[in-house]
């Protein structure tokens, strides 16, 4: 008997002391996409004589596609580790087969059908990305065992920096808590931030998927606290950037470019040699050289040779992590209208940049609204035309400028969207929701549209997908738009990276690749079609880009929006694509700063270089208007009286050097 009372004692000490490492038998985390709690991931531990074992099966839907994930990670019991198998999906449309054995000074890795052996280095851990979450419970156990490395390796590619951040006081059902909070890179584009208890057991994680959507894991008990997080994050996001050196310094009072040739986007002329003083951020004199005095004490830029145009717009972005912040401004983009995001998260970053504590564009809020249902987006949805006029009125009451309509709204909602929206004086953009056809979503008030495919579905299609433009039926297509003042942003870079062969050189579509992020390179290179899919969709989207040039021809007003894809060059991408379709490089470049500014009722104050206005302003190597490629050559970026250098704002969020 006491032999027996101290075996339990021993294994209650075993298991006690595990605990205290934050190693549970089992355990729950919720997981959410846009803050709506779409699936869990469930893990169990087990112990062998000479491992531990973490079981771990993570799902998720996401619009009706399941996300499933299974992984097994092992590791001895002082946590060295022993081997990662992980397959399924990362994504809706991206898989993983992972196998990794460690032998000794050798990891056996199976990536795919793709076999090797690699010899360890010091510091190593198996990890595959941001899921499964208990894995990066075990990986921040690792890198503390070690005494906090600046770095460690990943098997089977890549390194992870993780930073102990600060701590949190929170309160959690009335009783106050506090978790400590960790940055960890280089498992996706970015910083992921992370909350473990005392124990060292991991309470949530915020980061992204493999789709660049905001994801968020929480331990089951502690999910009152996700909007309180999701906040948090944006605010820790933003000042990682202002602290680094220079990027958060005062702005310039005064500042004048001398030299350079402006380009009026709104009269489409050149003006050479001139010389324009910038003063708190406003455009106060535009002017010859020679003619117009340089008062003293301003920051002189020399732009001889080089051409200046107003900032950038993206009128498509999802601003889902603070890293997009630089990389924008980096492109030359200098305004973005994120369409759709958690509310918390994007009124912190938009705060953030507005009250000078972060780094990024303009943002011009539109706010999400979807139905309910299995395909259903966001946790803000409106099955009724209460539901909708109180969703409305949030979005009013919070400095949105827009509302987004998204798939899921039931066709009779559409229309109690828009009118409230329109009495609130917002307009509405959007999806055109299952059930409808763009003219309907038209006719039941939306201003604007998201996505081409909006346009090609309601036209006259051939057999092999593509379109016939002589026919009266998509003539009456455009005929409508116009008529309805309709506004289109055709995200074509958005179809041209799906329906893309993955064997065809990137590097044709986005010559800086090779300086994106290891992450970003990984996930961008593998979307696409394989050779046969690729030329089955070619006709569908070669009509796509032909659009393009219809609806401009046809008198309907574009605006140039991207929906995410290469951060910040992006931008460039979709007016090289829209002069592919016929466009010239002036029409292209005002589809990206005069005329948004207008849509969004702000051409006052920005989309053009004149005086009065806002001094977001380009200065660009090259002539776009001859060759619209140089639109990339972007030397220096003036934003709000700031001065920014594209390659430092690169090196920030992890680009190898400015394009």
């Amino acid at each position: 008997m006491k032999k027996y009372i101290l075996l339990l004692l021993l294994s209650g000490l075993f298991i006690n002391a595990h605990a205290q490492k934050g190693i549970a038998d089992s355990g729950v985390f919720l997981l959410h996409k846009f803050q709506q709690h779409i699936g869990k991931e469930t893990y169990h531990v087990t112990r062998e004589k000479d491992a531990i074992i973490y079981k771990a099966d993570f799902k998720f839907v996401d619009r009706g596609s399941p996300v499933p994930l299974k992984a097994e990670l092992r590791v001895n019991p002082v946590l060295e580790p022993l081997g990662l198998d992980i397959k399924g999906n990362v994504a809706r449309g991206a898989t993983i087969n992972d196998s990794i054995r460690i032998s000794g000074a050798t990891a056996h890795i199976k990536v795919d059908d793709s076999v090797h052996d690699k010899k360890m280095q010091p510091l190593t851990f198996p990890v595959a990305g941001y899921a499964p979450t208990i894995v990066q419970q075990v990986l921040i156990q690792y890198w503390k065992k070690h005494g906090m490395p600046a770095n460690i390796h990943t098997l089977p590619v890549g390194s992870v920096q993780i930073k102990l951040d600060g701590q949190d006081n929170l309160t959690l059902k009335g009783a106050p808590i506090t978790l400590e909070r960790y940055t960890i890179g280089g498992l996706i584009w970015g910083n992921e931030f992370v909350w473990t208890d005392k124990q060292g057991q991991l309470v949530a994680l915020i980061g992204n998927d493999a789709e660049f959507d905001k994801f968020e894991s929480v331990r089951e008990a502690y999910e009152d606290l996700l909007p309180e997080l999701i906040g948090k994050t944006a605010t820790y996001s933003m000042q990682l950037f202002t602290k680094s050196a220079g990027i958060g310094s005062q702005p310039e009072k005064l500042i004048a470019i001398k030299g350079g040739t402006v380009y009026d986007v709104v009269n489409e002329k050149t003006i050479p040699k001139t010389v324009i003083i910038v003063e708190n951020g406003i455009i106060k004199k535009i002017g010859k050289q020679g003619e117009v005095s340089i008062p003293a004490g301003a920051k002189a830029i020399d732009a001889t040779g080089k051409m200046i145009f107003p900032g950038l717009w993206d009128m498509h972005a999802h601003f889902e992590q603070a890293e997009w912040g630089p990389a924008y401004l980096a492109a030359g983009v200098t305004t973005v209208r994120d369409c759709g995001n958690e509310f918390d998260f994007i009124n912190a970053v938009k705060n953030a940049i507005d009250d000078g504590k972060g780094v990024g564009p303009l943002i011009v809020k539109a706010g999400i609204i979807d139905g309910k249902g299995q395909y259903a987006l966001g946790i803000i949805q409106a099955d009724t035309k209460e539901e909708a006029i109180r969703a409305v009125d949030r979005y009013k009451n919070n400095g949105f400028a827009q509302i987004k309509i998204y798939s899921s709204v039931k066709p009779a909602i559409v229309k109690a969207i828009c009118d409230e929206a329109h009495k609130q004086g917002l307009t509405v953009t959007g999806h055109i929701p299952i059930g409808m056809t763009i003219q309907a979503g038209v006719d039941s008030g939306m201003d604007m549209v998201n996505h081409v495919q909006y346009v090609y579905s309601v036209m006259k299609r051939n057999k092999d997908r593509s379109i016939n433009f002589d026919d009266s039926t998509s003539k009456a297509v455009i005929t409508f738009l116009k008529k309805h003042n309709t506004v289109i942003d055709p995200t074509v870079g958005v179809f041209e990276m799906s329906f893309r062969s993955i064997n065809d050189d990137i590097t044709v579509m986005e010559p800086a690749f090779y300086t994106l992020p290891l992450p970003l390179q990984a996930m961008l290179k593998n979307t696409g079609q394989d050779t046969a899919g690729a030329r089955k969709f070619r006709p569908l989207y070669e009509s796509m880009v032909r659009i393009v040039k219809e609806l401009h021809d046809g008198g309907v007003t574009i605006v140039a929006g991207t929906d995410q894809g290469f951060p910040g060059f992006s931008v460039p991408r979709e007016l090289e694509l829209y002069v592919q379709a016929g466009l010239t490089p002036a029409d292209a470049i005002q589809t990206a700063t005069i005329t948004p500014a207008k849509v969004m009722k702000m051409d006052k104050t920005s989309g053009s270089i004149e005086e009065g206005k806002q001094a977001d302003l380009i200065i660009v190597n090259g002539d776009p208007l001859k060759n619209i490629r140089d639109i990339r050559n972007v030397t220096i970026v003036i934003k709000a009286g700031h001065i920014y250098d594209p390659g430092t704002l690169h090196k920030l969020v992890g680009f190898s050097k400015s394009n």
